[in-house]
């Protein structure tokens, strides 16, 4: 793909997403569109939203929950980027993510982490329950997993808007790293601090956690760590990976937030629905409840 292409089609990408419209699937429009072009497509809609004062917190992960495969019409993984614009910390007095680590789980009321999420702006949101990680320090390509959890500082859990500026969500994997990795918002709930020394048990709880998604108090579908990719380790183990054939994107850094994709199936929402989650197998992450506006 030409560069002028590539800059036509960020630009375009950049406008569904500013302006909330959809549009025609990049692979319906150009011949042979295929994952390589779609991520120097991401690369320079990240050029150009940095150029525009955006600053960028992390990367989402998604469809490493291989149990929507068929749902999606897609077949591997994918990575696209997230924003102090479309990143809120349930925690923080003011919902800004300031990528600083936590000390402690935070609970409001003795029960779970509770915050607002708007949906405003976005085209045919979905919400998505995940485990995100705080980077501690760049992982190294190769390392094995108990080795790449030693880079992570925190453990959190969080719900992720995800949203599609192709109509009917019908795509293919290349139109969705075209479109922002799928990305809308993201919301950080609980989260702890990794206490060094029990690396082993606790990458076998990532594994082994079960969740159950709630809406309006109402149980609705149930997964866990397994499903993405066997552990939501293995989700970051496969971004750094695809990395490192990328030389168009950054590398991994410290303090970066990575999001691993959701442990269920990903339901559609509207304002005024409160979702919720509860965990067990994954001390102290025990749910999270967000309200939608």
């Amino acid at each position: 793909m030409q560069l002028s292409t590539v800059s036509l089609y960020a630009e375009e990408m950049m406008r569904l997403s500013d302006s909330n419209t959809l549009a025609e699937a990049l692979s319906e429009c150009l011949d042979g569109f295929e994952n390589e072009d779609a991520y120097r497509i991401s690369a320079e809609v990240m050029r150009r939203r940095e150029r525009s004062g955006w600053r960028r917190v992390g990367r989402k992960i998604g469809f490493t929950n291989r149990s929507i495969y068929e749902q999606y019409k897609v077949d591997q993984p994918m990575f696209g980027y997230m924003w102090d614009r479309t990143v809120t910390d349930a925690a923080a007095p003011d919902g800004v993510y300031t990528g600083e680590a936590p000390s402690l789980t935070y609970r409001l009321d003795d029960d779970n982490v509770k915050g607002t999420l708007s949906l405003a702006g976005l085209s045919q949101p979905l919400i998505e329950p995940e485990i995100v990680f705080g980077l501690k320090e760049t992982p190294k390509l190769g390392d094995p997993i108990h080795e790449i959890l030693e880079c992570i500082d925190w453990i959190g859990h969080g719900f992720e808007i995800v949203q599609c500026h192709f109509p009917g969500w019908r795509f293919n994997i290349a139109d969705c790293i075209a479109d922002g990795g799928l990305h809308g918002r993201y919301i950080i709930g609980p989260r702890f601090e990794i206490t060094r020394g029990n690396e082993a048990e606790l990458v076998e709880k990532l594994a082994m956690f079960d969740i159950e998604l709630s809406c309006n108090g109402e149980p609705i579908r149930t997964g866990g760590g397994r499903l993405v990719l066997g552990s939501p380790l293995e989700a970051l183990n496969y971004l750094m990976q695809v990395l490192a054939e990328l030389p168009d994107h950054p590398p991994l850094q410290p303090g970066e937030i990575i999001t691993t994709g959701t442990l269920t199936d990903a339901m559609p929402v509207q304002p005024g629905q409160t979702w919720s989650t509860r965990i067990e197998g994954l001390p102290p992450l025990e749910g999270f409840e967000i309200t939608l506006t």
